[in-house]
């Protein structure tokens, strides 16, 4: 490798952001666990580890290539980098002086982290092992190849969409398709209430800290545009968080550690694919319309009585949309697409929209027929009875009490 190549600084940067964003994933199953019944806290613990390992798995075996490799007809990659062929110590991302491992490892922490937030939705609904199939057939048939339309050189990068860090490609993905899992699993005929609100303060903690790596490491180089991500990303977050709290306040409601949480979470969600494009000022902005478009999804959830366990939908797939249309309506009539072209805010308003809505409808569709074959092979639905004694002995023969 020619080290005038190579930029040192560029490449622990993107190292380092992929291990925070790495530990997003536990941290959003302590962040779940606490949410969730105390019977049932580690079965959606390990739904969130299991993507770590198994998601790993199967990108480096062949779903970077079909993210990242070449494209074949704008719609998915070629299998030049089937199990990492072709990818090694000398191989380098010109653009950033980095080395392509760096980046590919960078990528997978985004696979394993967004099937493994659709697992809020169907809280103490699915079985373990239709779940691993699930995550299985939604990698290939969801993730890949809108990672590839939007960030691989697709036909949505090429049409000059933008998605700085997974607005589209993350939260729009997870929250849709879980409104999928929500009308095809239906109601739960049991169901109890948050056991440990310590654990949703420590994941939101953790899920925080590791939303910068998640943000500001999606610039993929130690600079200016880093920089802008990371403060976009506490600003937004703070914002969010705070008006929450106010909204609850306002409806007569107490200021609650769950409010503040969901809120900031909603806040990075919906900054996330706006990150590194607007200013600090914008930001602030895209806080306070996180949480009132949350607020106002989860509100929309309970009056139609879908059972959202954890609310995936209203929080990430609502500010995953909210936040790329926001793009679109920031973004200044200089917004340099990753084509090399140059858009207006018209025209590229109305692309972000277009692609807004495509990222709500395809993974809705998919994940509904996903979940229709696996019905006709297997028992996706958890029995009654299991769900009334908790998930954790009969999914994992495990419990917090052993």
């Amino acid at each position: 490798m020619d080290p005038l190549l190579l930029s040192n600084g560029n490449t622990a940067f993107v190292l380092i952001s992929a291990a925070l964003v790495m530990i997003m994933t536990p941290g959003l199953g302590l962040f779940y666990g606490g949410l969730v019944g105390r019977k049932s806290v580690l079965t959606i613990l390990m739904e969130s580890l299991f993507s770590l390992g198994w998601t790993t798995i199967i990108w480096v075996l062949i779903g970077y290539t079909l993210a990242f490799g070449p494209d074949v007809g704008g719609v998915i990659g070629n299998l030049r980098y089937a199990l990492l062929l072709n990818v090694n110590e000398y191989s380098i991302l010109t653009a950033y002086k980095i080395p392509v491992l760096a980046f590919a490892m960078f990528q997978l922490m985004f696979a394993i982290i967004t099937p493994a937030l659709i697992t809020g939705a169907f809280a103490g609904k699915m079985k373990f092992k239709a779940y691993i199939t699930f995550l299985t057939l939604w990698l290939f048939l969801v993730y890949f190849p809108v990672a590839h339309w939007v960030w691989g050189g697709g036909f949505l990068q090429r049409w000059g969409v933008e998605d700085f860090a997974g607005g589209i490609v993350v939260h729009e993905l997870a929250g849709f398709s879980a409104l999928a899992t929500v009308f095809f699993l239906g109601k739960r005929k049991y169901s109890e209430k948050p056991h440990n609100l310590l654990l949703v303060a420590l994941g939101t903690a953790l899920l925080w800290f590791g939303w910068f790596g998640f943000n500001a490491g999606s610039a993929l180089r130690a600079g200016g545009d880093a920089a802008v991500a990371f403060t976009n990303t506490q600003v937004a977050a703070a914002f969010a968080a705070v008006t929450w709290v106010l909204i609850d306040v306002l409806k007569g409601g107490k200021i609650t550690t769950a409010g503040f949480c969901t809120g900031a979470i909603a806040g990075l969600a919906t900054v996330t694919p706006t990150a590194g494009f607007i200013q600090p000022q914008a930001a602030m902005i895209v806080g306070i319309v996180a949480s009132l478009v949350a607020y106002a999804s989860v509100a929309l959830k309970n009056r139609r009585g879908w059972d959202d366990v954890l609310d995936v939908w209203g929080v990430h797939g609502m500010g995953g949309l909210t936040g790329v249309i926001l793009l679109g309506i920031f973004g200044s009539a200089a917004v340099l697409g990753s084509n090399g072209l140059i858009y207006g805010n018209a025209v590229f308003f109305g692309k972000e929209v277009a692609a807004a809505l495509l990222g709500a409808i395809y993974p809705f569709i998919m994940t509904y027929l996903i979940l229709l074959i696996l019905e006709r092979v297997m028992t996706v639905r958890v029995p009654d009875e299991e769900q009334k004694n908790g998930l954790d002995l009969a999914e994992l023969g495990e419990s917090l009490q052993q």
